[in-house]
């Protein structure tokens, strides 16, 4: 995993997507917790090829302001940059424009896992039984 790798993600934002309807708020606006998500999102996708197969990323920081309002109906864009590899652990820098700008930017940190070793711990955790 090298340094450098970039992504790009764009989608309108609806009405499933804003604060009112995910509780995150009273407004018809972008939710916060849906642009860290489609932020975590692009940095997911983005390495996602540089993996060896049965490898997998789980994100396990997040750091980042939301700037801005976004109304319904309007595009936004999200891009990421891989900033730091320390081993399995890998340093994103996000951020996410609308048609008007910057509305959030920050920091996402993900660690890549073998998905089954990750599975199987998660089985051992709750005795064997899928939840």
């Amino acid at each position: 995993m090298q340094v450098g790798i970039k992504g790009t993600y764009e989608t309108t934002v609806t009405d499933g997507m804003t604060a009112a309807n995910m509780k995150s708020g009273a407004l018809p606006v972008l939710a916060t917790p849906m642009m860290i998500a489609c932020m975590e999102n692009v940095c997911f996708e983005s390495i996602g090829p540089h993996l060896e197969p049965g490898q997998g990323t789980v994100g396990v920081k997040v750091d980042v302001a939301h700037l801005a309002p976004t109304p319904v109906g309007a595009a936004v864009r999200f891009e990421c940059e891989l900033v730091e590899v320390d081993r399995k652990r890998l340093v994103f820098a996000v951020k996410a424009y609308d048609e008007a700008g910057l509305i959030g930017e920050g920091r996402h940190e993900r660690f890549i896992i073998d998905n089954q070793k990750f599975i199987n711990r998660l089985q051992k955790k709750f005795g064997g039984a899928e939840k």
